[in-house]
C-alpha cells in the first residue's frame, strides 16, 4: 500500500475512532434534538451564515465517513433552517459527502478489486461504462440498499466523478426533499397530542410511497432511455404524410384502415397482391363455398331418410372449382379498391418496406406516419420433410387452382383446416387419406369431440391415421406420391407406406415476418414466430403496431378485425387515449360435419389450469328441431363456476354450431349468467332452443343442490289445502 493510501486511511479510522470513542452519536438522536431545538435555533439566528457551513460540514463528514445519523441530520437541517435553505444545505452536503465517500472508495480499494476479480469484472465494468448512470440514478431513486453501500460500491467502478456527482444530487433530490418535508413538520412538535396533525401525516404518507413512486419514475426513465437508444439511428420527420400507414390488406389491415378514415384521419392501405387477404382469396370465402357443395352432396346421401329415392347424381369437380371462383368475384367488391377509395383510403398496390420507425417505402416513393400498423397475416407451413422439396405439393393457397379431381388425396394435418378440406373433398367423391400425428383430431378439443368428428370424417369416405409422424415424401417415376409413416407403439416402431397422387399440407400457419424490413429495424418476434406486441397492440416501437396472423395469439380473421380496432383508435389518439385489447371472450368454429364450436374453457383447458367447474350438457337428440331435421348428432355443454351461472365456457357440436354460439359468447362478453338466457324467449321449434334447454337443465341441478328438503313436503301440502283436501 502506498503512503497517501495509507495515510488516508489512518485519518479516516482516526475520524471514525473519535466519533466511537466520544460517544459524538449522543447528539444525532431525536431526543438531544428535542432537547435543544430552542437553543440551536436562537443561534443559528444569531449566527445564521456560520451555522450553514457548519452544518454543511457536519453532513459532510458524517456521509463521507459513512456515519450513523444522515437521515436524522437532515431533519435537523429542516427543523433549524426551514424547508428551502434546509433543502438546499441537505442536498449538496449529501452529494459531496457521497462523493467523498465514492473517491475514498475508489482511492483505497479499486486497484486491489481489478487485480484479483478483473476478469470476472469486465462485463460489469462494460455495463457501467455503457449505463453506468441509469444505473446509478435507479439506486438512488429506489433506496432498497443504504447510499453508505452505493457510494462504496460505486468507487469500484469506472464511472465518471462528474457523472457521479450530478447523477447524485440528482438522484437524492426527491428523497432528501421528502424528509426534509417530514423534519420541518417534526419541529412543530409540541406534545403527542399534534403528532397526527395533517402536515405530518402528508409528509409520513408521501415518505411511505417514495419507494414505490421511485420505482414507477425508474421504470418510467427506463422505458424512455431504451427507446431513445432505438430511435437513435433514425431521424423523426417534423411533418408526416399520413395519420395511418396500414401494410396488408387482409381483415386485419381493411379495419384498421376503414376506422382511420371513419374518424377523417389520412390513411393509405398498401396491398402486394390482392385485395382481401387470405381471408377472401385463399381462406374463409372459398372453403366455406367448397363445404357448401360438399354439405349438398351430403344431403343426397340422405335422401332416402327425408322421403325421396336415392340420389344418383354425382359432383362435376371442375364445375365445384368454377363455382367457388364466382364466389369469390361476388363478395371481392366488399373488400375492393374502388370501395375503399370511396369510404376515404388511399390504396396503393405495391410492395412496402420500412424503413424507420415512421416511414416506408412502396414504388420508390417514399411515405411517412406517425404510427404503421402491421397486418401482413401469414402463409401455410411448410414442414421440414425429407424429399417434400421434389414433389409439387399443395396448400390451402393453391389449391383452388385445381381443376381436374385428385385420383387419392394424402392430406398431412388433423387441425381445423386438414379436417374442414379432407372431408369436403371426400363428401365430392374423391379418396382421401388423412394422416395427424397427435393421438385425436383437433388436438385443441375434447378427445370425444375428436372422435365423435373422426367417426363422421369415416362415415364420410375419409381414411384417418392419428398418431402417425410422416417421415419421407417420395415421387415415382409415375407421378405417385409415396408417404411414408412411422408410430410408435409398446411393442416397437411400426412403418406404414401410403401413396396418392396429390399431397395437401395443412398445418398450421406461419406469421409473414420477412421481407418488408422487420429484422433490418430490428422487430422483437415471440419463440413463435410472430411479432411481440403489448396490451396495446404496440410492438417496442410504439410507433409500429401489429394485429392478426401477424401477432397472435389467434389466427381467426374475425379475431383480425377485433384486434384492428384497437390498433387503430390506439394509434390515432394517443398519448390522449388508449384501450388495452380485450381477448377474454374470442369465439372459434371448425366447420366441419358435425360443426364445432367454442368459446372460453372446455373441460380439458378449465382442468389444465387448474380452474373448478361445472359441466351441465343437453343432447341435440332431445330437441324437437333437431329430431325433425335429422340432425340429432351432438350436444350444448356449458362450464360454469361451481354454484353459479356464470359462464366460464360453452361448445356445441352439432349442425349450425358456429351460428348458435353467438348467444354464448354474447352472454359471456356482457356477464350476463345461463338464468338470463333461460328467461329469454327463444322461437320454436329452432336450433337456438338448445342453449335454452341447457339452461334450464343448469338451473334444475342448482335446485336440487340447494332446495332445502323440506320444500316439497310443504309445497304438497299446501297445493293439498288449495283443493280442500
Amino acid at each position: 500500500m502506498t503512503r497517501s493510501r495509507l495515510l488516508l486511511l489512518l485519518s479516516m479510522g482516526c475520524l471514525i475512532g473519535a466519533f466511537f470513542a466520544l460517544d459524538l452519536g449522543r447528539y444525532l438522536s431525536l431526543a438531544e434534538l428535542q432537547a435543544r431545538q430552542a437553543q440551536l435555533s436562537g443561534w443559528v439566528q444569531a449566527h445564521f451564515g456560520q451555522a450553514s457551513l457548519l452544518f454543511m460540514l457536519i453532513y459532510v463528514l458524517t456521509t463521507a465517513l459513512s456515519l450513523p445519523g444522515a437521515s436524522l441530520l437532515t431533519l435537523v437541517g429542516s427543523a433549524l433552517f426551514g424547508v428551502a435553505w434546509g433543502l438546499l444545505l441537505v442536498s449538496f452536503a449529501s452529494t459531496l459527502g457521497a462523493t467523498l465517500a465514492f473517491l475514498s472508495a475508489r482511492f483505497l480499494l479499486r486497484d486491489w478489486v481489478r487485480a484479483r476479480f478483473g476478469d470476472k469484472l469486465a462485463q460489469l465494468e462494460q455495463g457501467m461504462a455503457k449505463d453506468g448512470a441509469f444505473y446509478l440514478l435507479s439506486l438512488r431513486l429506489i433506496p432498497l440498499f443504504p447510499f453508505f453501500l452505493i457510494n462504496l460500491l460505486m468507487g469500484l467502478t469506472p464511472i465518471r466523478v462528474s457523472t457521479y456527482y450530478w447523477v447524485s444530487q440528482l438522484g437524492m433530490l426527491p428523497g432528501t426533499f421528502v424528509y426534509v418535508l417530514a423534519g420541518n413538520e417534526l419541529a412543530t412538535l409540541t406534545s403527542t397530542g399534534n403528532i397526527l396533525s395533517p402536515g405530518l401525516m402528508a409528509a409520513l404518507t408521501l415518505l411511505g410511497l417514495m419507494p414505490l413512486l421511485m420505482k414507477s419514475l425508474v421504470s418510467l426513465l427506463q422505458r424512455r432511455l431504451a427507446l431513445r437508444r432505438l430511435h437513435a439511428p433514425y431521424q423523426k420527420p417534423r411533418r408526416f404524410d399520413y395519420n395511418l400507414l396500414v401494410i396488408g390488406a387482409g381483415a386485419g389491415g381493411l379495419v384498421s384502415s376503414y376506422i382511420a378514415a371513419a374518424v377523417k384521419a389520412r390513411v393509405a392501405l398498401i396491398e402486394q397482391h390482392k385485395m382481401g387477404g387470405d381471408c377472401l382469396n385463399t381462406g374463409c370465402v372459398p372453403s366455406k363455398a367448397l363445404i357448401r357443395s360438399a354439405r349438398f352432396a351430403a344431403e343426397q346421401r340422405k335422401a332416402g331418410a327425408l322421403g325421396f329415392s336415392p340420389s344418383q347424381s354425382r359432383a362435376d369437380f371442375a364445375a365445384v372449382m368454377a363455382r367457388i371462383a364466382e364466389v369469390i368475384e361476388q363478395v371481392e367488391p366488399h373488400d375492393s379498391i374502388e370501395r375503399y377509395q370511396r369510404l376515404g383510403v388511399e390504396c396503393i398496390q405495391g410492395q412496402a418496406r420500412l424503413v424507420s420507425p415512421w416511414e416506408l417505402e412502396v414504388n420508390g416513393r417514399r411515405l411517412s406516419s406517425r404510427h404503421i400498423v402491421l397486418a401482413t397475416g401469414a402463409r401455410p407451413r411448410v414442414p421440414d420433410l425429407p424429399g417434400l422439396g421434389e414433389v409439387p405439393y399443395l396448400t390451402s393457397d393453391n389449391l383452388w387452382q385445381l381443376r381436374e379431381p385428385p385420383r387419392h388425396l394424402l392430406v398431412l394435418g388433423g387441425g381445423p383446416i386438414g379436417c374442414e378440406l379432407a372431408q369436403s373433398l371426400a363428401l365430392l367423391g374423391i379418396p382421401v387419406t388423412l394422416v395427424e400425428l397427435a393421438d385425436q383430431l383437433l388436438p385443441r378439443e375434447e378427445p370425444e369431440v375428436a372422435a365423435l368428428l373422426q367417426a363422421q370424417m369415416e362415415a364420410d369416405g375419409v381414411r384417418v391415421l392419428t398418431g402417425w409422424q410422416a417421415e419421407r415424401v417420395e415421387l415415382d417415376k409415375n407421378g405417385e406420391i409415396a408417404l411414408q409413416l412411422r408410430q410408435s407403439t409398446p411393442q416397437g416402431d411400426e412403418l406404414m407406406l401410403i401413396e396418392g397422387d396429390r399431397l395437401l399440407l395443412a398445418l398450421g400457419r406461419v406469421a409473414n415476418v420477412t421481407g418488408f424490413g422487420l429484422e433490418e429495424l430490428g422487430v422483437t418476434l415471440n419463440p413463435g414466430g410472430t411479432v411481440r406486441v403489448d396490451a396495446f397492440l404496440a410492438t417496442n416501437y410504439p410507433s409500429i403496431l401489429a394485429v392478426g396472423d401477424l401477432a397472435g395469439p389467434y389466427q381467426f380473421t374475425h379475431f383480425a378485425a377485433h384486434q384492428a380496432w384497437y390498433a387503430a383508435v390506439n394509434a390515432l389518439f394517443s398519448p390522449f387515449k388508449r384501450f388495452r385489447t380485450n381477448y377474454r371472450v374470442i369465439p372459434a368454429a371448425t366447420y366441419t360435419s358435425p360443426e364445432i364450436a367454442r368459446v372460453g374453457l372446455n373441460r380439458r383447458e378449465a382442468q389444465a389450469q387448474g380452474i373448478p367447474f361445472e359441466t351441465t350438457r343437453f343432447a341435440l337428440a332431445e330437441l324437437d328441431r333437431a329430431i325433425a331435421d335429422g340432425e340429432r348428432e351432438g350436444f350444448v355443454e356449458v362450464l360454469t363456476v361451481p354454484g353459479k351461472d356464470r359462464i366460464l365456457g360453452a361448445t356445441i357440436v352439432g349442425a349450425q354450431a358456429g351460428e348458435r354460439l353467438a348467444e354464448f359468447a354474447l352472454a359471456m362478453r356482457h356477464g350476463l349468467g345461463l338464468r338470463k338466457i333461460l328467461a329469454t324467449v327463444h322461437a320454436y321449434p329452432t336450433l337456438m332452443e338448445g342453449n335454452k334447454q341447457v339452461a334450464g337443465l343448469w338451473l334444475q341441478s342448482w335446485q336440487q343442490a340447494h332446495q332445502p328438503a323440506w320444500l316439497p313436503t310443504l309445497l304438497a301440502r299446501y297445493h293439498g289445502w288449495r283443493r280442500g283436501a
